[in-house]
């Protein structure tokens, strides 16, 4: 069985208490925090910055937190995460003047590094730097707003990115980010994706009063992985 992780996007959360809603999502058996940011520049949104995810710590988030920069430049912000208690920082090679340079920086800052690619990224950027990254995360959505519908076409890549990543005997974990939900995290699984990014799909769900909401939903994608190799 791979090492499946559902890492939830606070992208959809209640900021107004986000502490409590990480709390109980990761309660509810999240294996990671995935964190959207966002600069109105690289896309037509604005999110959250390195202080929010200092206070997440400083609340007592223990869990990862996955940061995903959807800024240009990105360089000059790694640090500021990383000093947030960031553990992976990824962003999208578009967006960086020198990719090799900026994977160095992430891990020089102590986190560990991926890219991110588009639905029309290809993944050509990896042939020269696949020693130097920690994640791949395919967006199976344009990035910029949380609740789309998952691309279909992004199976197809997440299948050459597997391929990639076995050939090469490096451990790099394969993340998918964009309309993952239940009735289709099994197939994104079966695809090769071990690290799922869902938003509205978790915490869309259950009435806000309920502390135990997050429970059934995450429970029933375990449900959906175990099946994946299902004999």
């Amino acid at each position: 069985m791979p090492d499946y992780q559902i890492a939830p996007s606070i992208l959809s959360a209640d900021f107004a208490r986000l502490g409590e809603e990480v709390d109980n999502v990761l309660a509810a058996g999240a294996d990671m925090v995935h964190f959207d940011v966002m600069d109105n520049h690289y896309v037509p949104n604005l999110t959250i910055g390195p202080l929010v995810c200092e206070a997440l710590r400083k609340h007592g988030v223990e869990a990862p937190i996955d940061v995903h920069l959807m800024v240009r430049p990105v360089d000059r912000i790694i640090p500021d995460f990383a000093a947030a208690g960031a553990s992976y920082i990824t962003f999208h090679p578009e967006a960086s003047e020198h990719v090799d340079r900026s994977l160095g920086l992430i891990r020089d800052s102590g986190c560990r590094a991926g890219l991110v690619f588009n639905p029309a990224t290809p993944l050509s950027w990896l042939e020269h730097v696949l020693d130097k990254v920690d994640m791949i995360l395919l967006m199976s959505v344009n990035p910029g707003f949380g609740g789309q519908s998952f691309i279909p076409a992004a199976l197809d890549k997440l299948r050459r990115a597997r391929q990639l990543i076995d050939q090469s005997g490096y451990d790099i974990r394969l993340e998918i980010d964009g309309g993952v939900k239940v009735d289709n995290i099994r197939k994104i699984a079966a695809a090769g994706a071990d690290t799922f990014v869902s938003g509205s799909g978790i915490f869309g769900c259950g009435a806000d009063d309920d502390p135990h909401r997050y429970d059934g939903i995450i429970r029933q994608m375990r449900d959906e992985l175990a099946r994946v190799h299902a004999v």
